[in-house]
């Protein structure tokens, strides 16, 4: 599968030119945010973390052979990029236990940098927002015309797709949840079907926005969409009323698309149309995902981008800094921007 029939059209106009992400470690940051005030005291001791070229799920497995306890015994909020510097909390349970020596975990790639104790773990999806800092290098483009459309950028947020690295080499999660949606079953291995639904979850989602990139209404509200708040889960049925909330021209509130899973949509008119006519395109997958025991819920088509700033250290480096509510793709920013390309491979672009 290529991008475009993974993601869908660019919200901002043509890219401006061509850069390199990820030449090294540090041209992608990122720092989780956690806005949760630790006691100082209970049984779960909470480490700040930061790993470089390392994936989320090894980090916690050092941890876990260095303190002596399972893999189960390890919580972290979100999983971060293996090809980047990232700083992320885990929670390690160790009731009665005093704090273990966790120096065998750490070498160039993971380094704990605080621990503190607190009465409970960690919980998935507890962080509210991700910092980033990402240095493109070898950049080929204006300066001026960057600085146009970040500046579009600030003002409009960008939409809110699923990166690829969601999807796999090539798109290979999505082919895999089809062919397993295809035989209606499921992977015994609990990562692999966690993967797996979540990258054809993730596909349905990318299709309606997309569609609404297409005709334009990713940005406003319509009546029968299902509008919600940045940092919340909760949703509601848009009105004539709704659709001129003034929140929405500030990019505090946004339409949102499906998350697909059991029971019936419950968005309304043009919208419902929109998604029945995605989720009729691939009815296996829809299926597979209800009896999968996904609920249905949504996600904000409009991603605001957060304390944006950008400055050049040098004429072919354009380095960024700005906050995504979590669970969103730093690369989705930077596609509105320029195409990605390997290093030493300016002339040909790459899909991240």
């Amino acid at each position: 599968m290529t991008e475009l029939e993974l993601l869908g059209p660019r919200a901002s106009g043509d890219v401006l030119g061509s850069a390199v992400l990820k030449a090294v470690a540090e041209d992608f940051q990122v720092d989780e945010v956690l806005d949760i005030p630790l006691s100082g005291q209970g049984e779960h001791l909470w480490l700040w973390v930061e790993k470089r070229d390392l994936n989320t799920e090894e980090a916690a497995r050092r941890l876990a052979r260095a303190a002596g306890v399972p893999v189960r015994a390890i919580s972290y909020a979100g999983l971060k990029d293996r090809q980047a510097l990232t700083r992320q909390w885990f929670s390690l349970h160790l009731p009665g236990k005093a704090d273990p020596d966790l120096s065998r975990a750490e070498d160039d790639t993971l380094r704990v940098l605080k621990q503190v104790r607190h009465q409970r773990k960690l919980q998935r999806g507890a962080h509210s927002a991700n910092g980033f800092t990402l240095r493109l290098t070898a950049l080929q483009a204006d300066h001026q015309a960057l600085d146009a459309r970040l500046e579009q950028l600030k003002q409009q947020g960008v939409p809110n797709y699923f990166g690829s690295q969601r999807f796999g080499h090539a798109g290979g999660n999505v082919h895999d949840a089809q062919d397993w949606a295809a035989r209606q079953a499921l992977p015994e291995q609990r990562n692999l079907r966690s993967r797996l639904l979540s990258a054809g979850r993730s596909y349905l989602f990318n299709q309606v926005l997309a569609a609404r990139v297409a005709d334009g209404s990713w940005q406003r509200a319509q009546v029968g969409d299902l509008l919600a708040f940045t940092d919340k889960r909760s949703f509601f049925v848009a009105g004539e009323a709704e659709c001129n909330d003034p929140r929405l021209a500030v990019l505090d509130l946004h339409p949102t698309g499906p998350l697909w899973g059991a029971g019936a949509a419950p968005s309304q008119s043009a919208t419902l149309d929109l998604e029945s006519t995605v989720g009729g395109r691939h009815p296996a997958l829809c299926d597979w995902l209800a009896r999968a025991g996904m609920d249905h819920e949504r996600r904000i088509l409009r991603l605001p981008i957060g304390r944006l700033t950008w400055h050049y250290p040098e004429p072919d480096i354009l380095q960024l800094e700005f906050v995504l509510p979590a669970g969103c793709f730093a690369t989705v920013v930077v596609r509105e921007l320029v195409d990605l390309v390997p290093a030493g491979q300016t002339d040909s672009p790459c899909v991240f």
